[in-house]
């Protein structure tokens, strides 16, 4: 974890300097409220779980796994773009390495394209949910720039389906966790 995010002196990061992603990032309780339900949702799709759960450290060390995906996550939206694409390859070429089969028998393989649209979306929704939530209320317009902002970064990773929208990101979910609707009730709900 050792990333100089201000050399070269004005280097271009991934994400805009000017754009909603750096001031969700830039929040403390975004990071830590949207990481944490950014992880439970990613978890919640089979083939992700199993591939965490058997291939890396988060059994033994939960709290240095979160801290290594935090920091990628940092360097993403702020190291000078050629830092950010070295350590994206180097994730890329280590989930290479991890496959295997669910509990339940269904083969999987970390850089299948849909498991990493999953992945995605879900730290993205974590991060951007957590900012509109408790920290200021994000407009739609806003919700679909952060979004918009992190597809260059995404397909790095190799979801190359990963939600520019939030009409996209309601999609996503619906079809991956059929029979979810989003809450109505409330006036911070997720479509607001």
């Amino acid at each position: 974890m050792d990333v100089d995010f201000k050399a070269p002196s004005g280097a271009p990061a991934l994400f805009p300097s000017d754009g909603i992603s750096w001031t969700i990032f830039s929040n403390p309780v975004a990071l830590f409220i949207g990481g944490v339900s950014a992880v439970l949702l990613e978890l919640a799709e089979p083939a992700v779980r199993s591939g965490v759960w058997d291939h890396s450290s988060f059994r033994r060390d939960p709290g240095m796994r979160l801290r290594r995906t935090g920091f990628a996550a940092m360097v993403t939206v702020y190291a000078p773009a050629e830092q950010a694409r070295a350590l994206i390859g180097r994730v890329v070429a280590m989930h290479e390495r991890v496959n295997g089969v669910t509990p339940d028998g269904q083969p999987y393989r970390a850089n299948d394209p849909r498991l990493l649209d999953w992945v995605q979306a879900t730290a993205s929704f974590g991060f951007i949910e957590a900012y509109h939530r408790y920290v200021r209320t994000l407009t739609p317009a806003e919700k679909d720039a952060a979004l918009t902002e992190g597809a260059a970064a995404s397909r790095l990773y190799g979801a190359v389906g990963a939600p520019r929208s939030w009409q996209e990101w309601d999609d996503l979910l619906a079809s991956t966790a059929p029979g979810w609707k989003a809450p109505t009730c409330c006036p911070n709900s997720s479509r607001s």
